[in-house]
Order: C-alpha cells, then sequence, then structure tokens
C-alpha cells in the first residue's frame, strides 16, 4: 500500500467512527517528517481515543500495518500516531484550534476524499 492510499484508508476509517474535520495533507514536497498528514477531530476525550484504537486495529488486522508508536493516548487532547511516512493527528476540537496544524501547513496541498471537498 502507497503512503497515499494509507493516509485515504486511516481518512475513511475516522470516518466511520464520526471523525470530525477530516482533512488529509500532502507534506511530502514541504518535509522530511512524513509524506502525509492525517487531521481529524474528536468531540471527547473518549471519542478522540476510539478514533486512535480504530485506526489502529483496523490497520493492523485488516492491511497489516502497525504504527511505529503512538503518542499523547493518555490525556487524548493531541494523539500522535506514527505510520512512517503518514502522521496522524487526533484532536480534541480546543487543542486542534490552540495548535492550528492547518494554518501552519496551510501550503500543503489537501488531498481530496470522496464525499468532501478539500478545503478545510
Amino acid at each position: 500500500m502507497t503512503s497515499l492510499e494509507t493516509a485515504k484508508r486511516i481518512a475513511s476509517i475516522l470516518d466511520s467512527k464520526k471523525g470530525e474535520e477530516i482533512i488529509v495533507c500532502n507534506v511530502g514536497t514541504q518535509s522530511t517528517l512524513a509524506d502525509y498528514f492525517v487531521i481529524a477531530s474528536g468531540g471527547s476525550l473518549p471519542h478522540v481515543r476510539a478514533m486512535c484504537d480504530e485506526v489502529e486495529e483496523k490497520l493492523s488486522k485488516e492491511d497489516g500495518i502497525e504504527p511505529q508508536r503512538i503518542e499523547g493516548y493518555q490525556t487524548a487532547a493531541w494523539i500522535l500516531m506514527d505510520y512512517g511516512d503518514v502522521l496522524v493527528h487526533l484532536f480534541q476540537e480546543d487543542s486542534r484550534k490552540f495548535y492550528s496544524l492547518e494554518r501552519l501547513w496551510a501550503d500543503a496541498p489537501r488531498v481530496e476524499l470522496p464525499g468532501r471537498e478539500t478545503g478545510a
């Protein structure tokens, strides 16, 4: 699976868990950190954790992909899931507004997702 396919798969999993404001940014030309960022919000600590758990479980069981690491699960204000070329940022709404990754990476092209517009 390519990094783009992985990012889109993650976005689809997050959508199935009622993730909010899901975007995929192509940061590969602007950063050596990753090729893609997947960013989504949840309405509460349990919701953000549930999204993390679902991504980890589905990618592991269905696609054989394991995260290199997961940070922030305990507080769940901002969970970072590292899948190598794809970094997943899961936020509670207030934390997402505070850190404003979309603003920091505003020049990164957005990936079009089925049923969604690319603008955030």
